[in-house]
């Protein structure tokens, strides 16, 4: 005699508490951090010494900085004051003035910074007569900003 067994319906079933896949979970996410571990880049601390207050034996040169204006017009500023006529291609009192400024650094052992202001609607030809002028004054310290100076 065969005894019939009735199925439970799979609603009624209780597997209860399931931890083998837990523990699949965990050593999954265990393996994970031990692989990122050797990824990981160790900081070095950096030894710096600050500069103490020993005074200097010699004065540190402070470079001359000069600004350089071209407006749309032609006119040249130098430091806010206009130099030749804005038709001018040579530009005599402007490379004259450069000439003495770098004979100055030169005696003076300092260098000369030039930076120059061009106006965005300025001629690149008059540009180029600047920095023509700049190049009779042996100044090559030359650097270009947008926008007008503070």
């Amino acid at each position: 005699m065969r005894k019939h067994h009735k199925r439970k319906p799979s609603s009624e079933v209780n597997l209860g508490f399931q931890i083998a896949p837990m523990i699949d979970v965990v050593f999954v996410i265990m393996l994970y951090f031990m692989v990122m571990a050797g990824a990981v880049q160790v900081e070095n601390a950096h030894n710096t010494k600050l500069p103490g207050t020993v005074e200097p034996k010699e004065g540190v040169p402070t470079p001359d900085e000069i600004s350089v204006r071209i407006e749309d017009d032609g006119q040249v500023y130098l430091n806010d004051d206009p130099l030749d006529n804005p038709l001018d291609k040579s530009l005599p009192e402007f490379t004259n003035n450069l000439k003495l400024l770098h004979e100055s650094s030169v005696a003076s052992k300092t260098t000369v910074l030039v930076t120059i202001y061009a106006n965005e609607l300025a001629r690149y030809e008059r540009v180029i007569d600047v920095l023509d002028a700049l190049s009779q004054a042996k100044i090559t310290d030359v650097t270009f900003q947008a926008g007008s100076p503070e």
